[in-house]
């Protein structure tokens, strides 16, 4: 992380936040280079912050921890390299990514922890509104839940910080191909598996996740 800048007063009101939704499908390669465009321009004073919703193709990414051992398949599903923290990780249709561009010494926020905390915070209270008890693990990032056959993962966080300004984000399973996990070791975890809604019996569209993360959003974010 390079150095901060300097941060307004807890007082201060929250910054205006721009939420998109992205329509198709967005190569990741396309993500990253929009990602690092809006975090220039928040840094520059010249672009809002900004929440990006969308869906990714099948896809892997391995974050700055990622161990090669963890990927299962390496034929398989192409593979991105990646500056967020964690591990490997997948994306696909079926799950919404959000990816988060705000900036933490505008909002006050110094500590990384805190803003991941927030980010924890919002998946549970997104996911409590679909009647799912979201739970955070020590030593296991992301948010898990309990299935039949134990605690099983359905949303992973993985993100980046410049100057104080993030970005990647998290990714909730709504209704992806749980399939295309058994070509990774999901973020470097072998004893637990993962879900998605649609795995415990929810029927939830991604008009009805985004309307209730934007909901959350503002509770925890302001």
């Amino acid at each position: 992380m390079e150095a901060a800048s300097p941060a307004r007063s807890d007082n201060a009101a929250a910054p205006e936040v721009e939420w998109t939704v992205a329509p198709e499908s967005v190569p990741y390669p396309d993500a990253v280079a929009a990602m690092e465009e809006r975090v220039a321009g928040i840094l520059a004073r010249r672009a809002p912050e900004q929440v990006w919703l969308l869906e990714h193709p099948p896809l892997y990414t391995a974050g700055t921890s990622a161990q090669s051992d963890d990927l299962l398949d390496p034929s398989g599903l192409p593979v991105f390299k990646t500056g967020r923290g964690g591990q490997y990780t997948y994306h696909g249709p079926g799950q919404r990514v959000a990816y988060v561009m705000l900036d933490l010494a505008a909002r006050g926020r110094m500590d990384l922890r805190c803003f991941v905390r927030d980010l924890e915070r919002w998946l549970i209270g997104t996911l409590g509104e679909f009647g799912v008890v979201g739970m955070c693990r020590d030593g296991r990032i992301g948010i898990w839940v309990e299935t039949e056959g134990g605690e099983a993962k359905i949303a992973a966080i993985g993100v980046r910080v410049r100057r104080w300004v993030t970005f990647h984000g998290v990714s909730l399973n709504v209704a992806p191909d749980l399939a295309h996990y058994r070509g990774i070791v999901a973020c470097g975890i072998r004893e637990h598996g993962v879900t998605s809604l649609a795995a415990l019996g929810i029927e939830a569209s991604m008009a009805d996740v985004d309307r209730v993360l934007r909901r959350n959003f503002d509770s925890v974010f302001g």
